[in-house]
């Protein structure tokens, strides 16, 4: 094995862990109340685990360089494209989902999946490689913003959205009207008080994953070598 692919390993491993518990948790909406509003019809546990995909992108592109991360951001593709379509059958066979999912849904699920994690996070190198020459923050949070936004969009458009029918067959439920939030009384499909939820989650992800981003960077590189604080 080359020094190249050794490089490859840790963090290629990383990111699958990642985009696999991410599909699996996606699974289990979170069952928990802030006042009168029910994080159940918003959230599920999924939006918790997949942004540090956007930690583990910018830890490699600083350390290894954006041609690293993009190696390690192509093996996440493939693994959100068939953990998307095999996990579910199988957490439904075990008895861990109540719901059986159709294989024209599946197929579209995972193009959703596939093609916003690949577009976000091919978005996160971007924008980080214009900014890593600022303060160490300035990079990691505007990237992983950016990232997130785009993420959010594609994801439940591609898997929700009436005008992406071509791709398979839609969620009746999700297409539903519903309060937007669950407490607000414009009435909007399901689909878009659940892009909402998820988007505020991963927004905060994005702010506070600056703690672990910076921890990683100085436990990998000599603290000399990190980027400046100062703006």
């Amino acid at each position: 094995m080359t020094l190249s692919s050794r490089r490859l390993v840790a963090p290629v491993i990383a990111m699958t862990i990642i985009v696999l518990l991410s599909n699996i948790a996606v699974q289990f909406p979170v069952h928990a109340t802030v006042g009168s509003l029910e994080l159940a019809n918003l959230l599920t546990w999924g939006a918790f685990v997949y942004p540090f995909a956007f930690i583990v992108t910018d830890v490699n592109n600083r350390v290894f360089g954006p041609a690293v991360a993009r190696r390690v951001v192509y093996s996440g593709f493939a693994a959100a494209i068939v953990s998307s379509i095999v996990l579910p059958p199988i957490l439904y066979r075990i008895g861990l989902v109540p719901f059986e999912t159709e294989p024209g849904r599946l197929l579209r699920i995972a193009l959703a999946s596939g093609s916003a994690f690949l577009a976000a996070q091919l978005l996160d190198i971007l924008v980080f490689n214009r900014l890593r020459r600022r303060s160490w923050w300035k990079a990691p949070l505007a990237s992983g913003i950016a990232g997130t936004i785009l993420d959010t969009v594609i994801f439940f458009s591609i898997a929700f959205a009436p005008l992406f029918l071509l791709l398979g067959p839609g969620d009746e439920f999700a297409a539903q009207g519903a309060p937007l939030l669950g407490v607000l009384p414009a009435d909007v499909p399901r689909w878009v008080s659940w892009a909402i939820g998820d988007f505020g989650v991963k927004l905060l992800i994005a702010v506070f994953g600056l703690v672990p981003y910076r921890i990683a960077i100085n436990a990998i590189l000599p603290y000399r070598d990190a980027p400046p604080v100062a703006a």
